[in-house]
């Protein structure tokens, strides 16, 4: 009987942090295709793409573009990401379809392949935040477009909400490790 009730307040304990925590400790991957249906095109307006998006740690970007006639380097350095300066590259993209996953906190530079492109404007400067970042964080990744008396930076604010289903995915598999709990004693 006292094996019995120390199941049960397993469960009880369980359910009342799964409920409590409501999924928080699932962390939801959000994917960002940068530059949305254009993709990442010359055309593309990185600035109005950038607006309202927050960049986490595990969430991955896509760059989508015509390998035949762009690919992009991510670079290292600001002065890099500036002058698009690509003769040191961190790596070079240019499957035409590709997804990277931002596994670490910091600032991460992309910028095209073509020196035309990049000095009008063809590239990115993600900051990834800690997953536990509040979704009203203002400065989150901007993209620089050359204008007539300099470099205009775009701002993102806003968040880039995950869907629900990533707390209750997280409660049911507390919920599912509770109920196994409860199994195995009973």
């Amino acid at each position: 009987m006292a094996g019995r009730l120390k199941n049960i307040v397993v469960l009880a304990l369980v359910m009342i942090i799964s409920v409590s925590l409501e999924g928080k400790l699932v962390g939801a991957q959000v994917h960002h295709v940068v530059g949305g249906d254009r993709g990442w095109d010359p055309a593309t307006n990185l600035s109005s793409w950038c607006s309202g998006r927050i960049f986490r740690v595990g969430d991955k970007i896509w760059f989508t573009y015509s390998a035949g006639l762009e690919s992009i380097v991510e670079v290292k350095q600001q002065d890099e990401y500036l002058s698009c300066d690509i003769s040191n590259p961190i790596r070079m993209y240019s499957d035409g379809l590709d997804s990277i996953s931002l596994d670490g906190e910091g600032i991460r530079y992309f910028v095209s392949s073509k020196p035309d492109s990049c000095k009008n404007g063809l590239k990115l400067h993600v900051e990834v935040l800690p997953q536990g970042t509040p979704d009203n964080f203002q400065k989150t990744a901007t993209s620089e477009s050359k204008a007539s008396y300099g470099y205009v930076s775009a701002l993102a604010s806003g968040p880039t909400t995950p869907s629900g289903s990533a707390h209750l995915i997280g409660s049911s598999i507390l919920l599912a490790f509770g109920f196994l709990c409860y199994a195995i004693g009973a």
